[in-house]
């Protein structure tokens, strides 16, 4: 079984190598690949009865549980690609998979000594890869549980006189409102119990959930104030952890069965949980405590001051004790006749999720689709002062997120603090305004407009520059190694990630870039023709379902190393006139090469990028007479290099199945000898037409 990352050419690729293998040592095999259009060569029952060992070369999480029983080795995708003989070999000699816990490691835990074995240190991705499963799982959670909440208001919610909204007891949109409320109150513990799951396997899912659900209940350690996502993100990786230590211990053969049903989710769950209750909690429940008791003590200090620190408090942990202890306290002094504060509170709430709303709009490329679909839902959750709908935002990218929310929290708040602005209800966001709750609206307002563009603009700042570092980190290790700084990593892989991969990834990282690429040409006349003019007489059209024509062919590249590669085949497919802006295509090529090399070994390149500066897709190619630094999985120089590029919106999987068909073509040592020995574009265009 292979699988990478991005799901595209290193699967492939190393699927092919392994087929190749095994044929020259004299073995049958079959290699199902797990890729970006799903399964493919799917192994079935009779296949797993029937085979004598089983190979998985992953770097990514797959499910072994079918595998119990049969010799398995794991390792990363490269070493699929780089030493298939080896593998061959060392798998005959490998332990037999007992389950869950036959190597130290389910499918979660099993990847983490993937990524490791295969070199170089991956602890950290290890780490982001589990904390973005839970995200992942999260997501859906926050976006039903916030939008139900806010349409039951909006439609069911009756105004009452001092301005607030209630929803009637036992009405339609009453029981609307309970089902949204069940979907946050289960977002926290599916991302504790996701984070868990990627690291353990799914003895780990229970603890991870329960751990989830105790620090959010505060009620469960004397707190007023849950530890929010914030706890569940730690009790998450305690649970991951802790499972895959419990896994490591030698158990007497009787007992491995029940040991991940049974066993290891008990010892988990009750340890994590009294750990949580009694070392962590009551910690959390005495800062917090006094916490309100110092806030007490502010309420005669400057307005402004105070206005700050609760903007600070409520934007941090959206939902979370902090944010909590700044809202009970506002909350609190309502009764007292003390509006002012809560009026500060009312500001602030809504910032964070506008704020991030906001930011994928202004920036769409620093975010993949699901995170630009998830900024709608929390616009319409700010609009109800529904603060958790930015949680998926920071627990994704928590050094950038969390800080842009504070600072327009803090701003939104001393705003409001300035102005005297007053909240009489509990609640917060623009609906208690309309609703007439709020005294001084228009500040109010302008309170939430200027928080919510500062939390915006310091967001995207923050991500373009983390990412810029990212990019400037990975071309100065690619220029460590032979490689030729342009492609992305996984081959193929560029074209699924520049465009919906990990939401920053899709536009800062390649910041260098922009000052390098300068050339911007218009789309020719001839573009729209090109996609209709299929003449039946030039054969060449043909070649990948005819994205590769003679125009975008070059026998011998000019460029000596990899930006500038990818600089002059950028400038090559724009003779097509199918690119409408060549330094933003070769931006986004060089922010997919950052994310990882698409050097693929074999003196083979396949820089790709998904993009609106093109308008058709369009593939070209180019060979390199002394080979080109790409950084290379085996260290060889690219000397066959194919760039691909899609608009943003195209659909389907068809530039997916052209990629898995290239990278299993390249593998065919016979092939390549005769694309770089082909004398002329003809010559190079027949032999490409040879991949069906």
């Amino acid at each position: 079984m292979t699988a990478c990352p991005t799901g595209i050419a290193h699967t492939y690729m190393a699927a092919e190598k392994l087929a190749q293998a095994a044929r020259v040592l004299g073995h049958e095999i079959k290699v199902e690949t797990q890729g970006s259009i799903g399964a493919e060569n799917i192994l079935s029952d009779n296949d797993v009865r029937d085979a004598d060992a089983v190979i998985i070369a992953a770097d990514k999480d797959v499910d072994r549980s079918r595998f119990a029983g049969k010799k398995v080795l794991s390792v990363g995708v490269a070493e699929g690609i780089r030493h298939p003989e080896r593998l061959i070999e060392r798998v005959q000699s490998a332990p037999v998979y007992g389950g869950e816990t036959a190597d130290g490691a389910g499918t979660g835990a099993g990847a983490t000594g993937a990524a490791a074995g295969a070199g170089g240190s991956r602890e950290r991705g290890v780490t982001y890869k589990a904390l973005m499963n839970g995200v992942s799982y999260m997501i859906p959670f926050v976006v039903v549980g916030g939008l139900l909440i806010a349409i039951s208001l909006a439609v069911g919610g009756h105004p009452q006189a001092d301005g607030g909204l209630v929803i009637p007891d036992g009405s339609f949109w009453k029981h609307v409102n309970d089902i949204g409320v069940i979907g946050f109150t289960l977002m926290v513990p599916v991302l504790s119990g996701y984070i868990a799951y990627a690291i353990g396997d799914r003895p780990a899912l229970v603890p991870g959930m329960i751990g989830g659900w105790i620090a959010n209940t505060g009620a469960l350690y004397d707190s007023k104030a849950g530890a929010g996502f914030i706890g569940a993100i730690v009790t998450g990786f305690l649970a991951g952890y802790l499972v895959h230590w419990i896994k490591k211990v030698e158990v007497p053969a009787f007992v491995r069965p029940i040991m991940p049903i049974i066993v290891i989710p008990i010892v988990a769950t009750t340890a994590l949980g009294l750990f949580f209750i009694y070392v962590i909690g009551r910690p959390i429940s005495w800062v917090f405590t006094h916490l309100t008791g110092w806030l007490g003590g502010m309420t005669g200090s400057s307005a402004v001051l105070l206005g700050a620190i609760l903007g600070l408090m409520i934007a941090f942990d959206m939902g979370g004790p902090v944010n909590k202890t700044a809202f009970l306290f506002g909350a609190g002094l309502i009764a007292s006749g003390n509006q002012t504060v809560m009026g500060m509170c009312a500001a602030a709430i809504p910032v964070m999720p506008l704020g991030q709303g906001l930011a994928t709009l202004i920036r769409r490329r620093l975010y993949s689709e699901q995170e630009r679909e998830t900024g709608m839902a929390a616009l319409f959750m700010g609009l109800f002062g529904i603060s958790e709908g930015a949680i998926p935002f920071a627990a994704a990218r928590p050094a950038q997120v969390i800080p842009a929310n504070m600072l327009g929290g803090a701003v939104a708040g001393a705003v409001a603090g300035t102005a005297g602005v007053t909240d009489a209800v509990p609640h917060g966001g623009p609906i208690v305004a309309v609703l007439g709750a709020v005294g001084g609206v228009p500040v109010f307002f302008l309170a939430v407009a200027i928080g919510t563009v500062v939390t915006a603009l310091t967001t995207v700042t923050l991500v373009d520059v983390s990412e810029r570092r990212k990019g400037n980190a990975a071309a100065a290790s690619l220029n460590r190694v032979p490689a030729l700084a342009g492609a992305g990593a996984g081959g193929a892989g560029a074209v699924a990630s520049a465009g919906a991969g990990s939401g920053a990834g899709a536009d800062a990282g390649a910041g260098a870039a922009r000052g390098t690429a300068t050339a911007t040409l218009a789309k020719a006349p001839a573009a729209e023709a090109r996609t209709e003019e299929k003449a039946p007489a030039r054969a060449a059209d043909q070649v990948l379902s005819g994205y590769l024509t003679e125009q975008t062919v070059r026998t011998q590249l000019a460029a000596g190393e990899k930006e500038a590669a990818i600089r002059e085949m950028a400038e090559l497919v724009a003779g097509t006139g199918t690119v409408a802006d060549v330094a933003e295509l070769v931006r986004v090529a060089l922010v997919r090469e950052a994310q990882g090399t698409t050097g693929l070994g074999e003196e083979i390149a396949i820089p790709h990028a998904k993009t609106d500066a093109v308008t058709a897709p369009v593939v070209g190619f180019a060979r390199s007479a002394d080979g080109i630094d790409w950084g290379s999985p085996d260290g060889t120089l690219a000397k066959l290099v194919f760039l691909i590029a899609v608009p943003e919106a195209a659909a389907g999987d068809e530039h997916l199945r052209i990629l898995s068909l290239l990278s299993r073509k390249l593998m065919d040592g016979d092939f390549r000898a005769r694309l770089q020995g082909a004398e002329d574009t003809a010559a190079i265009l027949r032999t490409l037409g040879e991949i069906h």
